[in-house]
């Protein structure tokens, strides 16, 4: 975990330096990651060694995305194309949300699928535990949200009158779309297991479908008009359809 922070800060301090709107999303990372450590410290988690293998395989998927995209745009996987591919002038909430949206729905059943093998899916107990791991994130971004809120203000988001009446609101939607977020990866990671159980081919086959997934959910994001209400009819993730390619 120590050396993910690192990691992260070291990446963060020319962006910050230089005004990339990357940083948004790199410094609201940062800081969640340092709150899921001091909950490990804390002992919120089941199997707390399982959980840090995880966080920081996770974290990397994004951080190998963003620098690929630094050597080379078209390198980096096609949502997280679509998320950096957001207007420098968007506010800083919408580079998060985007961010957000590539990494919890293209990264995260990747992640989950790496750091939990065949014999541990195979067995009742051990998967229950994961998934109530895997479950137990959500109280540590959901406790994040205010302070985020707060920090995204302070890094020069502009709050009218009516954000902030819609503050409260807002943030108690944040943590409904966690939730429902989560769900699909989950089933989206049995998915990945599934394929990955009938070998290679299938499993990368499964992973392209759920890029292309992820990447229209962004793009889908990224159009005009009322962001609120597309995430209230669509909801925030993805689902992998039954079978597969």
């Amino acid at each position: 975990m120590e050396e993910l922070v690192d990691r992260m800060a070291a990446l963060l301090a020319p962006m910050e330096a230089a005004a990339d709107p990357a940083r948004f999303f790199l410094g609201t990372y940062l800081r969640t990651t340092r709150a899921v450590g001091a909950a490990l410290d804390a002992g919120l988690f089941e199997e707390p060694g399982w959980v840090t293998t995880w966080d920081v395989d996770f974290a990397g998927l994004y951080l190998d995305a963003l620098e690929a995209h630094g050597r080379d745009p078209a390198s980096a996987p096609e949502p997280w194309r679509e998320a950096f591919g957001t207007r420098a002038a968007a506010r800083p909430e919408a580079h998060v949300l985007l961010g957000m949206n590539a990494h919890i729905n293209y990264d995260l059943p990747q992640s989950l699928v790496r750091v939990i093998p065949p014999a541990d899916f195979a067995d009742p107990a051990v998967h229950a535990a994961r998934e109530r791991d895997h479950e137990r994130i959500d109280g540590v971004l959901a406790g994040r949200v205010a302070d985020e809120d707060a920090a995204l203000q302070a890094a020069g988001s502009r709050r009218t009158v009516v954000d902030r009446l819609a503050a409260g609101l807002n943030r108690g939607a944040a943590r409904v779309l966690l939730r429902e977020s989560r769900r699909k990866v989950w089933a989206n990671a049995n998915a990945l297991h599934a394929a990955r159980l009938r070998g290679p081919d299938a499993l990368t086959a499964r992973v392209a479908e759920l890029e292309r997934l992820s990447a229209a959910r962004v793009a889908d994001l990224r159009r005009p008009g009322p962001v609120l209400l597309r995430l209230a009819v669509r909801g925030f993730g993805v689902t992998l359809p039954p079978g597969g390619a």
